[in-house]
C-alpha cells in the first residue's frame, strides 16, 4: 500500500509538471502490468519483481488518471467569440460569497443558459462591482438562484516567478470561465434556496458567519472566529494573518486537520464511555464500533462546514481508516493509514499535488508518525509533545523555505500555547457559539483568541521572529529533507549528526549575482500596470510598483514582493515611482511596509500620502545620474518638478547602461514628451530593449520617436483584455513595420532580461514555464 500510493503519488505529480497532455500510447502496458500482479506469488522471478510491478502500475496509474481527468476538464470552455459579451443565466449562488472591498465575490453553478447560440461551462466565478453610474449591485447569498446578466471570459493569470497560478487554481476547482455581473442587465433573484444538500450547508456556514458578525458587531477576532467554525479565511485581517505567519501558528487559524481530529476524539470517547453503560446497546454493537461510526459522522460534517479543503481531506480520510479497522476488526499500519488518505485525496482532485497545504499537511502527519510511532517504550506526555514541537520545526524547514521562502524561529513555544487553548478550548466554545442561542459563549471564545493574540503579538514584534531568505534550489531542498529525517532518527542512530551538514546548502546556495557591469531585469507581469525590478551585483531598483487590485490585494504584496523575496532581496536601494497613477503606484505602500527603502525618487509632491513614510525623498530630473557595480543609470525626463499638469507627462524617463547596451523605461509619456526627449536627448534615445510608453496607447509611440529609438525588443505592459484596448493594433503595426520584435506581458508573461557589455538575453517567463493548462489569450 505505501509503495502505491508513494508511485501513484510522483505518477500524479510529473503529469502536473507536462507542457502538454501526453496521448494514451503507452497506456496499453498497464493491464500488462495488472495482469502480472494477479498471478501467484510464488511463481519465483514474479516473486521478486512483485515490488517493482507495483511501483510501476502505480505510477502509470496515477500519471494517465490525472491525464484523463484533465482532458475532461479542459475540452469544457467559453467559445473566444463570447468572452465579454452580455450573457444571461440562470443558476445558483454555489459557495459562501466573499466580500471585497468593491461588491461581492462567488461561485456560481448555471442551471440554464436563456442567451441563444452560446455554451457556458457549468461552473463559473463571478463578482459583482459598484458602478459610477449605478451604486446598486446584486447582492447575494449562497443557496439562493437567480437570473444574471455575466460578462464572462477565459481562466487567465499573471505569470511571473515564484507567483501565484490562478489559472491552475482555476482547473482544480472546475472553474471554467470567470468574469463579473453587469449591473444594467437584467438581474433577479428567482429562488431562496435551491436544492441540494451541497447548496444547504453552504447556507449554514453563512447563517453562521452572519451570526458571528451580528453577535461580535466590531469586536477584532470575529474573522478569526467564522474561519474556526466555517473555514472561511477571507474575513480574517492581513494584520492578523501576518501575525500567524510570522508566529507559524497559521495553521490552525482555520479548520485543520488538527482541529477535525480533537473534535473527532472527543466524540469517539463520549459515545464510548456513555455506549458501554448501556448493556442493550453493547449488545447489539460494540462500544467500539458505534464510537468509530460517530467520530466519523463528525469529522465528515466538520469538514464540510469547513469547505473540505484538503487538511480536511486528509483527516477525513485516516478517521475513516480508522474507523474501518475497527468495524471489521483489522489492524492497518500507521504508513497504510496515510496511504489511504493521499489516495482519497489524489484520486479525485489530482491537481491538490501541486498545492502548498498538500505537502504541508501530509508532511506534519508523517514527521508526528515517525517521531511518535514504532518506538521503544513510553515517554511522558510532555516530552511527547515537545518532541512533536521539535519534529515540525525541523522537519518541515525544508518545505517552508521551498515554498515560502521563510522560516518562523518563534513557532515551536508559539504552537505550545497555542495549540492547546485553540484546538481545546476556542474551537469548542466556537461551534457551541454557533449552534447554541447563547451570545454569551462566543463572546468567551473571543476573550480567549484575545489572550492568545496578545501572546502571538508580542512573539510577532520580537526582532528575529521570523528567518527569511531567497528560494533554495530544488536539489538542496531534497537533501534538505534527508538531512532532517537524519536528525529526528531515534536516540541512537549512527552519525545523526551528517542531518545538519545535508541541510546547510538550502541557506548557503545563495543565487548567483550579476556580475560587475551587468544588471537583471525583471519586468513583470502586473495586468495593467507596470513594475520593473533592476539587480546589479550589490544593488536593486525597483521602477513602478504596479497597480492596486482591491482593498488589500494589489501587485506589490501579490506579485513583486514574492518575486523579490525569492532573489533573496532583503531592501531596496531605490525605489522610483513614476507619476500618480494608480497602475503604477498601487503596490508602493506594501513594498514600503516591507522591504527597507533607502530612498524614493518621483515626480510626485512632497504632500503625497505614499511619501509620508520616507525619510529620503528625491525628485526624477532630467540629468540626475548614478552608477552601481558598473551600471548606469540617468534620468531623462521630467525637466521640472510640475504642480499641475497631466501626470503622463510627469513619468520618470530612465536609461540603464551596461557598455554599449542600453534599455529605456518611459512610464506613460505621450506624444509631447517624445518630441522633447528628441529636441533635447535624440542621441541618448538609441536602446536594445525599449518598455513602450503608455502601454501601447494612440497618445504616444510615434513613429519619430521609434525611428530614434529603434530597439531590438519593444515590451508592452498591459492586461488581458484590459477595458483600454491596450496595445492599439496600429501601434503594434507600427514597431512591427520597423522590425521590432514585440512582446507583450498578457502574452508572454514576466519578461526576464539579463543585461552586459556582450549583449542582452530575453526570457519570456510563460512560454518558458508553459504548462498544459496555460492559458492560450
Amino acid at each position: 500500500m505505501v509503495i502505491f500510493a508513494a508511485f501513484f503519488t510522483f505518477g500524479v505529480w510529473l503529469l502536473q509538471q507536462q507542457s502538454e497532455l501526453p496521448d494514451f500510447t503507452w497506456a496499453w502496458l498497464l493491464p500488462g502490468f495488472l495482469a502480472a500482479l494477479l498471478l501467484r506469488a510464488n511463481v519465483s522471478f514474479l516473486r521478486y519483481l512483485r515490488p517493482f510491478l507495483i511501483a510501476i502500475c502505480a505510477f502509470l496509474l496515477g500519471f494517465y488518471h490525472s491525464s484523463w481527468q484533465a482532458e475532461q476538464r479542459l475540452a469544457v470552455s467559453l467559445p473566444d467569440e463570447w468572452q465579454g459579451r452580455n450573457i444571461e443565466v440562470v443558476g445558483v449562488v454555489a459557495e459562501l460569497p466573499r466580500k471585497h472591498e468593491y461588491g461581492q465575490r462567488f461561485r456560481f453553478d448555471v442551471e440554464r443558459v436563456l442567451t441563444s447560440d452560446v455554451e457556458v461551462p457549468y461552473r463559473l466565478y463571478i463578482s459583482t462591482y459598484r458602478s459610477k453610474q449605478n451604486q446598486a449591485y446584486p447582492v447575494v447569498q449562497a443557496g439562493e438562484r437567480w437570473q444574471l446578466t455575466v460578462r464572462l471570459k477565459q481562466p487567465h493569470s499573471s505569470s511571473n516567478p515564484h507567483g501565484f497560478d490562478f489559472e491552475l487554481w482555476a482547473l482544480e476547482n472546475d472553474i471554467r470561465a470567470t468574469g463579473y455581473v453587469h449591473n444594467k442587465g437584467k438581474n433577479l433573484r428567482l429562488d431562496d434556496l435551491a436544492d441540494g444538500a451541497g447548496y444547504r450547508i453552504e447556507t449554514w456556514r453563512e447563517a453562521i458567519r452572519n451570526k458571528f458578525q451580528a453577535t461580535l458587531e466590531g469586536a477584532p477576532y470575529t474573522g478569526v472566529l467564522s474561519a474556526l467554525a466555517i473555514g472561511d479565511q477571507s474575513s480574517i485581517s492581513a494584520e492578523n494573518w501576518q501575525v500567524f505567519t510570522r508566529t507559524g501558528v497559521n495553521h490552525l487559524m482555520s479548520i485543520s486537520g488538527l482541529h477535525i481530529t480533537m473534535l473527532a476524539s472527543l466524540a469517539f470517547a463520549i459515545t464510548y464511555g456513555l455506549w458501554r453503560r448501556s448493556v442493550y446497546l453493547t449488545l447489539r454493537l460494540p462500544a467500539r464500533k458505534a464510537a468509530a461510526s460517530v467520530a466519523m459522522l463528525v469529522a465528515i460534517g466538520y469538514a464540510l462546514l469547513s469547505g473540505y479543503g484538503v487538511p480536511a481531506q486528509r483527516t477525513v480520510y485516516m478517521v475513516g481508516a480508522v474507523a474501518v479497522a475497527l468495524w471489521f476488526n483489522r489492524n492497518f499500519s500507521l504508513g497504510q493509514i496515510l496511504s489511504i488518505a493521499i489516495l482519497g485525496v489524489l484520486i479525485p482532485d489530482p491537481w491538490a499535488v501541486v498545492s502548498p497545504g498538500f505537502w504541508l499537511s501530509f508532511g506534519a502527519v508523517a514527521l508526528i508518525m515517525y517521531v511518535t510511532g514504532y518506538r521503544i517504550g513510553q515517554s511522558h506526555w510532555l516530552v511527547q509533545y515537545a518532541k512533536v514541537q521539535w519534529a515540525m520545526t525541523v522537519g518541515l524547514t525544508p518545505l517552508l523555505l521551498g515554498l515560502f521562502q521563510q522560516v518562523s524561529l518563534v513557532s515551536p513555544i508559539a504552537n505550545a500555547i497555542a495549540i492547546p487553548l485553540v484546538s481545546l478550548v476556542i474551537v469548542p466554545l466556537t461551534l457551541l457559539g454557533a449552534v447554541l442561542p447563547l451570545d454569551a459563549v462566543l463572546w468567551l471564545a473571543h476573550w480567549v483568541m484575545s489572550l492568545v493574540m496578545g501572546y502571538l503579538e508580542w512573539l510577532s514584534a520580537l526582532p528575529q521572529a521570523v528567518w527569511m531568505q531567497h528560494a533554495p534550489s530544488s536539489w538542496s531542498i531534497i537533501i534538505g529533507v534527508i538531512g532532517a529525517i537524519l536528525i529526528l532518527a531515534p536516540r541512537g542512530f549512527p552519525a545523526r549528526w551528517l542531518g545538519v551538514l545535508l541541510m546547510l546548502p538550502m541557506f548557503t546556495n545563495t543565487p548567483e549575482p550579476p556580475s560587475y557591469g551587468s544588471a537583471k531585469l525583471t519586468i513583470f507581469d502586473v495586468g495593467q500596470g507596470l513594475s520593473v525590478a533592476i539587480q546589479t551585483q550589490n544593488h536593486t531598483l525597483l521602477y513602478d510598483t504596479g497597480p492596486d487590485f482591491s482593498g488589500e490585494a494589489d501587485s506589490g504584496n501579490r506579485i513583486v514582493l514574492p518575486a523579490l523575496k525569492a532573489f533573496g532581496v532583503s531592501h531596496l536601494d531605490g525605489l522610483i515611482l513614476t507619476h500618480d497613477d494608480i497602475d503604477h503606484t498601487g503596490g508602493s505602500l506594501s513594498i514600503l511596509q516591507t522591504l527597507p527603502t533607502a530612498w524614493v525618487s518621483s515626480s510626485l509632491n512632497d504632500e503625497h500620502p505614499l511619501l509620508q513614510s520616507v525619510t529620503d525623498r528625491r525628485h526624477c530630473q532630467d540629468g540626475d545620474n548614478w552608477e552601481w557595480d558598473g551600471v548606469r543609470f540617468e534620468f531623462l525626463h521630467p525637466a521640472v518638478i510640475a504642480k499641475k499638469g497631466r501626470d503622463n507627462n510627469m513619468g520618470c524617463v530612465l536609461r540603464i547602461s551596461a557598455g554599449e547596451n542600453y534599455i529605456l523605461l518611459t512610464a506613460d509619456i505621450e506624444e509631447q514628451v517624445e518630441q522633447r526627449l528628441l529636441a533635447k536627448h535624440r542621441d541618448k534615445l538609441a536602446a536594445d530593449l525599449l518598455i513602450v510608453p503608455h502601454h501601447g496607447s494612440k497618445s504616444s509611440s510615434t513613429e519619430s520617436f521609434i525611428s530614434a529609438v529603434m530597439p531590438d525588443y519593444a515590451v508592452f505592459t498591459v492586461g488581458n483584455r484590459n477595458r483600454y484596448g491596450h496595445p492599439k493594433s496600429e501601434v503594434v503595426q507600427r514597431y512591427a513595420d520597423m522590425g521590432v520584435e514585440t512582446l507583450r506581458s498578457d502574452q508572454d508573461g514576466a519578461i526576464l532580461v539579463e543585461m552586459d557589455e556582450q549583449g542582452l538575453q530575453v526570457e519570456r517567463y510563460r512560454k518558458t514555464h508553459w504548462r498544459y493548462w496555460t492559458h492560450t489569450p
